[in-house]
């Protein structure tokens, strides 16, 4: 993983907050934001290869993985038009369209076209836990990683064991967020 360099930071920071006040993004602050996103980074410390981040939303945590990790390559996935428009100016503003895409579908076209191709799978508040699993595992190569974040309270059954085995994965929990490992490809449906 590469230093940061303060200027993009601000240049990040600035990117998150014009998210937040088109409406794509919560009321904590952007730097509060970004250091939430550092730990998507952190858990994709052994990931190599490309990354997806499916309800990209405006932006976390794919933008803050594509600035602190350039030697991934990332691809945004949102299926509101807005908010992808905003994340190509956002790519572009960062000056990360070299390894950054940005993908305006619905994640069931985005199996069809880029099933099994991704190293790690992130997402933030993208959608009911069945709907994101099959999504993410859908995406993820064998050996690949999901990395989610939790509610305030993981622990009240969201990831019940029998959708786990489901899609063949095991959970851990680092913080407030869960990763997601494939256990066997074999069992896995799309």
């Amino acid at each position: 993983m590469s230093p940061r360099h303060p200027a993009v930071d601000h240049a990040l920071e600035a990117v998150i907050a014009d998210a937040q006040r088109l409406g794509m993004l919560g009321g904590r602050s952007p730097a509060e934001m970004i250091e939430h996103s550092r730990q998507f980074v952190a858990a994709l410390a052994d990931v190599t290869g490309d990354v997806v981040d499916v309800g990209s939303g405006g932006g976390l945590p794919g933008l803050v993985i594509a600035h602190d990790r350039p030697d991934l390559t990332v691809t945004l996935i949102d299926r509101r038009q807005r908010r992808t428009d905003f994340l190509a100016v956002a790519v572009r503003r960062l000056e990360m369209a070299d390894r950054v895409s940005v993908r305006c579908e619905d994640l069931d076209d985005s199996i069809e076209r880029l099933g099994g191709r991704f190293n790690a799978v992130t997402a933030r508040s993208a959608g009911p836990p069945q709907r994101v699993l099959r999504w993410a595992a859908a995406l993820l190569s064998a050996q690949g990683v999901i990395v989610i974040s939790d509610p305030p309270d993981p622990e009240t059954g969201r990831w019940p064991a029998p959708l786990l085995g489901q899609y063949g994965l095991t959970r851990t929990q680092r913080g407030g967020l869960s990763l997601f490992h494939v256990k066997h490809r074999e069992v896995r449906e799309r």
